[in-house]
């Protein structure tokens, strides 16, 4: 068992001992907000829906779904920033929340001190493939297959400044390789032009990839997550071959700032309860989502660092967007 699991599991022993049937407070008193910042129908509003259903179910209100894309999430961050702070508005977020302020020249939040962390829930699987032509097995072979062709290689991003280039960009860093950005608007034409061949790697969600690589249309080497994803069985981590590389794309629950402890801590404990839930833990595995489940403190540490890794590539790979 990992460090992080042993941790996730003592909190949430802690978490138990505290509570009391009925969650020793009125919080909520009504229907609960959920704001996703992205459109219906992806992973993240599942997601959401699933989560919402149950804790409805556990805490008896309602609590409803409200999508707000646009902006690179800023427009969803921006919103749950300036709602009331009394715990029936929250923001499922996204990585963007944090990454957003080193990528755009205007942030008009701070994902620190305009935030409350509830929980992250999940992290978001992501894998590293490249097109059946490239002559290569695995992320040791890619290393050697790129230092000795450096101008030869192009790599698919979802955008300027999305996890996918960010990724790339970090991996480029850590295993001191050359490849060249093809940014697409979206990951089902960066996939198409990978499955032609017209782009040779694509760092993506597992989720999207998945099929292709079942089929035998994209080679996957390895997932980003510091560890071996239990979504992605017998798959390698880059880090097998790259120490120190992590790259995980995550979804958390934040609220307003100021928001009463006693609604952050109700929150997360009911969500401890329901990411334990066999159902929901299959449900979260068909997603390509690993469960995470850690405390207020945690998560509002893991934000910071997430900010400091992020903003360390944007700024050596140049990145920015007016």
């Amino acid at each position: 068992m990992t460090i992080r699991k042993i941790l996730g599991a003592i909190a949430l022993s802690v978490g138990f001992l505290g509570m009391t049937p009925a969650h020793a407070n009125d919080y909520p008193t009504k229907a609960v907000n959920i704001v996703v910042p992205f459109s219906p129908g992806g992973a993240t509003d599942i997601l959401a829906r699933l989560l919402a259903e149950r804790l409805h179910d556990k805490l008896g209100q309602p609590f409803v779904v409200e999508n707000k894309p646009g902006a690179g999430t800023m427009i969803a961050s921006n919103y749950v920033k300036n709602a009331t702070p009394d715990g029936h508005t929250i923001l499922l977020a996204a990585s963007s929340l944090g990454i957003a302020p080193s990528i755009y020249a205007r942030v008009d939040y701070d994902p620190v001190e305009d935030f409350e962390p509830i929980s992250q829930v999940a992290s978001v699987v992501h894998i590293l493939g490249v097109h059946p032509s490239v002559p290569v097995d695995d992320i040791h072979e890619l290393i050697d297959y790129l230092k000795e062709n450096p101008d030869k290689v192009s790599y698919g991003s979802v955008g300027v400044g999305t996890s996918t280039h960010l990724e790339a960009e970090l991996f480029k860093q850590m295993a001191e390789v050359e490849m060249f950005e093809v940014p697409y608007k979206g990951s089902a034409p960066a996939l198409n032009d990978l499955m032609a061949g017209r782009i040779q790697l694509m760092f993506d969600a597992w989720a999207s990839t998945g099929p292709f690589y079942k089929d035998g249309k994209v080679k996957v080497l390895a997932v980003t997550t510091e560890e071996p994803s239990p979504s992605v069985p017998g798959m390698p981590s880059i880090s097998e071959a790259v120490p120190g590389f992590a790259a995980m794309p995550w979804l958390g629950f934040v609220a307003p700032a100021g928001t009463p402890k006693e609604a952050i801590d109700t929150l997360y404990q009911t969500l401890q309860e329901i990411i334990q839930e066999e159902e929901v833990q299959e449900r979260f595995q068909s997603l390509g989502l690993d469960v995470i489940g850690n405390t207020p403190d945690e998560f509002a540490e893991f934000i910071k660092q997430d900010i400091e890794t992020w903003g360390n590539v944007a700024r050596t790979a140049n990145i920015r967007i007016e």
